[in-house]
């Protein structure tokens, strides 16, 4: 598409009402959260990172948002190739069901696995607890961010012809190796991204979390838990410290992803 340069007030205006929209919705809470954090200078941030409880938080954010991460990966990735390569009844309504977490209320979400995995829930587990323990959280992750990889594979996947595997196939290769050698290199980009996607929705999710952890400080409190709990009891700067740290894994995140976009969008041209 060519590009204008504005010339017209009208186009001007637009302009400006968009860099307005973002600078609002965007910019100034970041920096509100930036300056909210350094007020009191640098020693009270240091004293919230020496926070045992703030230290678990993020342990447990990261390992569980890492583990939700590998399951999506794998699971999507197979969910993306069913959708495309097999034909079976109930294919559309499969397909559609794997959009809910984006239309699911998180913490809807959270209550419907406390009445399934809850202690009289219907799937309560014998032995090992889910609600209210490490099993949940990393469920309810999963849970919201399970489309990112099937909806960024699934298209790469399409346009993939059926030809190519078959004459792997005619040549000798199993269908590890087929996938490997021919699938793998098509998709790695999307793959990529669908995984970058589904670490920030997990490391970010608070909603179903707060509902299925109960936010047990020292063992159930994630990092955006710690913030709401930090907010409550009053203490602005570990909030605000923490606040800024998930903020500064976006946007490393969001240039990650802006790289991945790019190379993925040369690969479709």
């Amino acid at each position: 598409m060519r590009e204008i340069t504005p010339r017209s007030p009208i186009a001007i205006l637009l302009i400006v009402i968009v860099i307005g929209y973002a600078a609002i919705l965007f910019i100034a809470p970041l920096v509100a959260v930036v300056q909210g954090a350094f007020a009191g200078g640098l020693e009270p941030i240091l004293n919230t990172f020496r926070d045992p409880s703030v230290v678990h938080a993020f342990q447990v954010t990261l390992v569980l948002s890492g583990a939700a991460v590998a399951i999506n990966a794998i699971l999507g990735l197979t969910t993306a190739w069913v959708l495309t390569r097999h034909r079976f009844r109930g294919r559309k309504l499969f397909d559609t069901l794997v959009d809910i977490p984006f239309v699911f209320s998180p913490v809807i979400a959270g209550y419907a696995m406390i009445v399934l995995f809850g202690r009289d829930g219907w799937l309560a587990p014998p032995l090992v607890p889910i609600v209210f323990a490490l099993p949940g959280i990393l469920l309810a992750k999963v849970f919201v961010s399970l489309p990112f990889v099937v909806r960024e594979v699934q298209p790469v996947l399409q346009t993939i012809a059926p030809e190519q595997e078959e004459a792997a196939a005619t040549i000798g290769a199993g269908s590890f190796t087929t996938f490997r050698r021919v699938i793998l290199p098509e998709i790695r980009t999307a793959l990529l991204y669908g995984v970058v996607l589904t670490f920030a929705r997990a490391i970010g999710e608070f909603g179903a979390v707060a509902v299925v952890s109960g936010n047990i400080e020292g063992y159930t409190e994630t990092a955006t838990s710690y913030v709401y709990r930090a907010l409550n009891d009053r203490s602005t700067v570990g909030a605000y410290s923490v606040s800024v740290t998930l903020c500064l894994l976006s946007i490393g995140i969001l240039v990650l992803m802006s790289s991945l976009r790019r190379r993925l969008n040369e690969q479709e041209r």
